[in-house]
């Protein structure tokens, strides 16, 4: 059988940095080798840099067509995909997964679609290779919403896997070589993903991890782990949702890569400051790991109040020594605060102050936004008729805000200038040519022109 896995173009990123943070499709070659230990030839077509569809279509000939969806903002593309490849091969079989489309499957109900994934995809995968085939029925496997002629129906789920469970799944199979040199982070290229657990214990009002795994951390074994560290490259995002989540696992992890020697360039996590201030002997551990390790923290607030209405269940306080754990041990530290549109003028006052007495010269912000799945979703849906999907990228505003559009924007625009990614503040265009190698110069010029737009009130309210 042969399976075609595909991962869309967004097609709308209008701000942010999304251009400069193309990763590989870690999910989908999850998927291939689930779906190759079936016996399935697989092949994964990134559309992002490889666009034509027909190409890949008149290439493969497949008879199933896996489509990933990470976001919100991607939900009409993926249909507008689903639809193209049934133009072109009635027959196939259709099914959607990822993160967005297990949160939020409604918006994908189209009748392009034939199932889609709202449980764990390996098993999914396996099961849909194996009815297609005639070896069982679609109703029997676990985890998906089917389309009939009645209607969407949904099968039961599959079970919550523990560790053991997550390691009976052949390690991924990552078929996008061609693409290699395109993915990247900022000016870190080619990097390379890797997972070691999936989940979060916390229960962040716009999150909807915690909503989809259960409020927990299922982890890899820590020598499936070590082995998939050795296996890629030098320049390494760890995809979990959090990062030293169970620290003494990842203690355990940091003396297993130490053992097998294994050291990478560059790595970047992502994980909590509260968690890091509790754990600095467990960073410790990991700072050998790699010459330079970066760590994105979701600071979303800069003071109790904010985080305790983002259901946080951390302080200002824990975020400040967290943050002075990772300088004092070298490591780099990114953070990105969240908007609140029903924020004042005294509220982005507060941001500014905070991340001035910080010095968060690596900061990043975007507009609270309620992700479909998220509890955050559910106490504003009435407010949300009417948006374009592509507007949920957590730079536009679907309500007015307290301030009128026209302030709130000025504001937001206003925190954007004074990050350093303004050429006309105190780093400049000079001081990043500069502290840049030569091979990135192009990169940086391109990522500092595009940021400029953020800074500009009116490139905001032209959208809205």
């Amino acid at each position: 059988m042969r399976v075609l896995l595909l991962r869309p173009d967004p097609g709308n990123e209008r701000f942010g940095l999304g251009p400069f943070f193309r990763v590989e499709p870690l999910g989908l070659a999850y998927l291939a080798a689930a779906a190759e230990a079936e016996s399935a030839e697989v092949t994964i077509a990134d559309l992002r840099f490889s666009p034509s569809l027909a190409s890949w279509m008149r290439k493969v000939r497949p008879r199933l067509v896996g489509i990933s969806c990470l976001h919100a903002l991607e939900y009409d593309r993926v249909v507008e995909t689903a639809r193209e490849v049934r133009r072109r091969a009635p027959d196939a079989f259709i099914v959607v997964g990822g993160h967005a489309a297990a949160a939020y499957p409604k918006a994908l109900e189209d009748d392009a679609i034939d199932a889609i994934a709202i449980g764990d995809g390996e098993a999914i995968m396996v099961g849909l290779v194996r009815a297609l085939r005639g070896q069982g029925a679609l109703t029997d496997v676990p985890g998906i919403m089917l389309r009939s002629a009645e209607g969407w129906t949904t099968t039961p789920p599959t079970q919550a896997a523990p560790r053991e469970a997550l390691d009976r799944w052949p390690a991924p199979r990552r078929a996008v070589e061609q693409f290699r040199d395109g993915y990247r982070c900022l000016f870190h290229r080619p990097v390379w993903l890797v997972e070691t657990a999936r989940g979060c214990p916390y229960r962040c009002s716009f999150c909807s991890v915690s909503v989809l795994h259960g409020r927990a951390l299922r982890m890899r074994g820590i020598e499936h782990v070590v082995d998939d560290f050795e296996r890629v490259g030098d320049r390494i995002f760890v995809v979990d949702d959090l990062f030293f989540g169970d620290p003494s696992r990842s203690l355990e992890l940091a003396r297993a890569l130490a053992k097998r020697g294994v050291r990478k360039k560059w790595l970047l996590v992502q994980s909590r400051a509260d968690l890091i201030a509790r754990n600095p002997d467990l960073l410790r551990a990991w700072r050998p790991v790699a010459e330079a390790i970066d760590v994105f923290l979701g600071l979303e607030a800069p003071t109790d109040r904010g985080l305790a209405q983002l259901s946080k269940d951390s302080n200002v306080s824990r975020t400040v020594e967290g943050i002075s754990v990772l300088r004092e041990l070298g490591f780099g530290v990114t953070g990105n605060f969240v908007v609140d549109p029903e924020w004042g003028e005294a509220d982005f006052a507060a941001l500014w102050d905070f991340v001035a007495t910080h010095r968060l010269r690596r900061a990043g912000y975007t507009i609270l936004t309620p992700l479909p799945g998220t509890a955050y979703y559910e106490q504003v849906e009435h407010k949300l008729r009417g948006q374009p999907w592509w507007k949920f990228d957590m730079h536009h505003l679907l309500w007015e805000p307290r301030l009128g559009r026209q302030r709130f924007l000025e504001l937001f625009a206003d925190t954007w200038r004074r990050s350093v990614l303004n050429l006309k503040g105190e780093k400049g265009i000079r001081g990043w040519l500069a502290s840049t190698r030569a091979r990135d110069v192009p990169d940086v010029v391109r990522m500092l022109l595009r940021t400029q737009r953020m800074m500009n009130p009116s490139a905001y309210l032209a959208e809205t």
